[in-house]
């Protein structure tokens, strides 16, 4: 979206239907043990081990990979449900870590492992310490030129704010406040497009506090260092979840745009085989499973495409 149309495109997304394809924050976004506690939130998985190997998928596999074993994911893990810590603190957990898993199996390996690293670290590091980035990336055409995006879910922006809107956040109106994103994400980007336009119409700048982990930011919010957070509504709805609602999403959910795998531009095989994989996870249930054990099944697709025309 061109940044002149930003600010009246925000004030017009409580018309916007059909941008509500991920999971609706306002209902419970967890399973009930999640809710229960963030102890039970934190040892929430899905179960891998019934999704078979198919062998014509696992034929394209490419021979380092086959012989390792594992398939080596990405992610930074503080963007829950999608990618977070356990209890532990070490343990890597959420839909993406269980999709990678998943697609490990199809692929007959042995394991999916997913390691932290930084958000936008990540796609530079493709092809040699990583075999795949399941991280929450949105498909932009930028990063369909940096690297191959396998389309899987599609989910939108939402803003959070603290329990009452404290700071009388207004999203038709953000200039001159103090908003919290993820470093490196569309949101991220999406803040600073605001902020410039509010300079343009002669307004105060926003003022945009990028963080490496969005759970940093939600103690933030809560204690009023923030005015609002910007996120994916699956990441809001979680998080709203998780705070006994001391953070709720505030309007609806807009932005709505496909999210995808991303893969080295020079491994064509493993791409296919990601794209395979992924299509069979769809087709066959699994990936509408996963999701649901973090209560973003309506956030699915139907279909893995490579690098889908996004605007």
């Amino acid at each position: 979206m061109h940044s002149t149309k930003i600010l009246a495109a925000l004030t017009a997304t409580t018309a916007a239907v059909a941008l509500t394809a991920c999971a609706d924050p306002t209902t419970n976004s967890t399973t009930t043990e999640q809710s229960n506690s963030s102890t039970a939130a934190s040892t929430t998985h899905y179960d891998v081990s019934a999704i078979p190997t198919v062998d014509e998928i696992a034929a394209l596999v490419p021979d380092e990979i086959r012989k390792r074993g594992t398939l080596r994911n990405g992610a930074s893990t503080g963007y829950a449900p999608a990618e977070y810590m356990a209890a532990d603190g070490q343990t890597p957990i959420g839909y993406d870590i269980d999709i990678n898993r998943a697609l490990a199996k199809v692929m007959g390996l042995q394991e999916g492992t997913t390691k932290h690293s930084e958000f936008p670290t990540i796609i530079p590091a493709l092809g040699t310490k990583f075999d795949v980035g399941l991280s929450s990336f949105t498909i932009t055409s930028e990063r369909e030129q940096q690297v191959n995006m396998i389309s899987y879910l599609n989910v939108g922006s939402a803003w959070g704010v603290a329990q009452g809107n404290p700071k009388n956040f207004d999203p038709s109106n953000p200039c001159g406040m103090t908003i919290a994103v993820q470093t490196g994400t569309a949101q991220e980007t999406y803040a600073n497009d605001l902020s410039n336009q509010c300079v343009a119409d002669g307004k105060e700048k926003i003022t945009v506090m990028p963080h490496e982990l969005q759970t940093d930011i939600a103690t933030k919010l809560i204690s009023g260092q923030y005015d609002a957070t910007l996120a994916d509504s699956t990441v809001i709805g979680y998080t709203s979840a998780q705070s006994g609602g001391k953070i709720v999403q505030l309007g609806d959910t807009f932005e709505s745009a496909p999210q995808g795998v991303a893969v080295s531009k020079d491994d064509a095989a493993l791409t296919e085989a990601v794209q395979k994989a992924m299509q069979y996870l769809m087709d066959n249930g699994y990936l509408t499973d996963i999701l649901a054990t973090y209560g973003a099944d309506s956030a699915a697709l139907t279909s893995a495409d490579v690098n889908p025309a996004v605007d």
